[in-house]
């Protein structure tokens, strides 16, 4: 890892990053970094624990002055996402993330940085390690498994927390304040189908493959239009087809949140249908290109020859799949009637994996609103279910509803004036933060999120603008000496 991380100001934030960067921390594989946290608490002398789920807490003393103020819960996710590119030969169970400097940029060597939530997480030890910056009592809830369930959040109990204020330390926009944000359910069709013996001496293999799109977050990058892997393999599998194409494998994408970069598929044709095949794929090669040419300048659709299957899918279930996965919806299925340019709901066809007899597909659909999220839900499975899948809906969680009267929004947007010269944008999100599940067990909390500037998030061109993290970091520090008293009229 490249020392100049550990250059940067403030000193004591890129330090702790870049620490928690050699820890591997994948969603429902935190032990390292779970005991990375204790052993960090327990250091500083503070109090710190864990639940029965994995979640870590760590309570400091208010500063000298700052007693009568109201505790505040400082929050961030320990998990980050595991993605690399396909050339990247990377470890993540054992190595830590190779972060370099671009400009004003920290990014990493062909993996995902994980400075979502890392910079949140290192920006809370440096507070709790701090011995100059004033601020109320603390409670530092540093919660798992964020990325793929939000099983922390979900199991963190009544009763463990006393403070009256959450900050939610991860979003990804420096000049954005978040008052709400979407709710999330995983949707899984799965199935079973008859694989027949061809002649294969008398066909072609060929491996088809899409790459080299910008993939990114399926939440915050939903609206953007970008290219999903799956669904492109598909169109071009799918006109294939009246040709004799014989469907082996489809695998494309690895995880519900990250809009999938990368899928490939084995196929057989008809030797004497070779060429036609090879027609057809320059000329929707061509077409889709051009297609997605503003958005996708890299996007590259590949074909190579290699040895024909001896076994494929069965024709009629075949044309069921790929008809299947062409009616599926993927990206925005609708935009929010009351807050504008807000995403209400949305799905992302995030992984597809067929072969050996079986056939998966997984998807993710978020909204703001629950009624929508579940007519989101149902439309796939109804589509799945016509097309002969078992379908099961899970890690359902809810949304967070924006209050608008909040009074920690009133001291960060007059904070966030008072220190720039220029209001912020308080805004809700279409990512998944864990304040709607957190307010469950604690309604009366008063909520709020904020972050740096984090852009590819979910993706290997994930990064983090350097001056943003300072201006974050001054911002988190002053807001914890404005906190309002705990006699306060609210």
């Amino acid at each position: 890892m490249s020392t100049s991380v550990r250059n940067l100001k403030p000193a004591a934030l890129w330090n702790y990053f870049a620490d928690l960067n050699h820890v591997p921390r994948a969603s429902k594989k935190e032990e390292k970094v779970i005991q990375f946290m204790v052993d960090f608490g327990q250091s500083l002398g503070l109090e710190t624990k864990t639940d029965k789920v994995g979640n870590v807490i760590i309570r400091k003393p208010a500063t000298k002055g700052m007693e009568g103020k109201k505790g505040v819960v400082l929050q961030s996710h320990l998990d980050m996402v595991h993605q690399k590119n396909n050339d990247t030969v990377f470890d993540f169970d054992t190595q830590g993330i190779d972060m370099f400097l671009e400009g004003d940029w920290v990014k990493a060597k062909g993996t995902t940085l994980g400075a979502d939530n890392g910079i949140g997480v290192a920006t809370i030890m440096a507070i709790l390690a701090s011995e100059t910056i004033p601020h109320p009592a603390l409670e530092a809830l540093f919660t798992i498994d964020e990325e793929t369930g939000m099983t922390g959040a979900k199991g963190l109990e009544a009763g463990w927390l006393n403070g009256e204020i959450l900050l939610n330390l991860d979003t990804e926009e420096d000049d954005e304040i978040d008052i709400g944000c979407a709710g999330g359910l995983d949707v899984t069709a799965t199935k079973s189908y008859t694989m027949h013996r061809i002649d294969h001496s008398a066909c072609t293999g060929l491996l088809i493959s899409v790459k080299g799109l910008q993939g990114g977050h399926s939440g915050i990058d939903i609206h953007l239009g970008r290219g999903n892997a799956n669904k492109i393999l598909n169109r071009l599998v799918y006109d294939l087809e009246s040709l004799g194409l014989r469907l082996f494998t489809f695998e494309g994408g690895s995880l519900r949140n990250a809009i999938p970069r990368e899928s490939s598929a084995v196929v057989s044709i008809p030797v004497g249908k070779k060429n036609d095949v090879l027609d057809i794929l320059n000329n929707r090669k061509h077409d889709i290109q051009k297609e997605f040419m503003s958005l996708e300048k890299n996007l590259l659709i590949d074909w190579s020859e290699v040895e024909s299957p001896i076994f494929v899918m069965d024709m009629e279930e075949q044309k069921t799949l790929l008809k299947a996965i062409y009616a599926a919806h993927n990206g925005v299925f609708r935009m929010s009637p009351d807050i504008k340019d807000l995403v209400e709901a949305s799905n992302n066809v995030a992984k597809i994996e067929v072969k050996d007899g079986q056939a998966k597909i997984l998807c993710l659909t978020r909204s703001s609103v629950e009624s929508s999220k579940t007519d989101v839900a149902l439309s796939l499975r109804s589509c799945f279910e016509l097309a002969g899948f078992d379908v099961v809906f899970s890690g359902d969680y809810p949304g967070w509803t924006p209050n608008i009267h909040s009074p920690i929004l009133e001291v960060l947007t007059h904070l966030y004036e008072k220190m720039n010269g220029q209001k912020a944008h308080v805004v809700a999100c279409h990512a998944g933060l864990e304040c709607g599940i957190l307010g469950k067990n604690y309604p009366e909390m008063d909520m709020i999120s904020f972050g740096p500037t984090i852009k590819g998030a979910h993706s290997p061109d994930e990064k983090v603008n350097i001056p943003s993290v300072e201006k974050f970091w001054n911002f988190t520090c002053a807001i914890l000496q404005d906190i309002p008293d705990k006699n306060m009229n609210e």
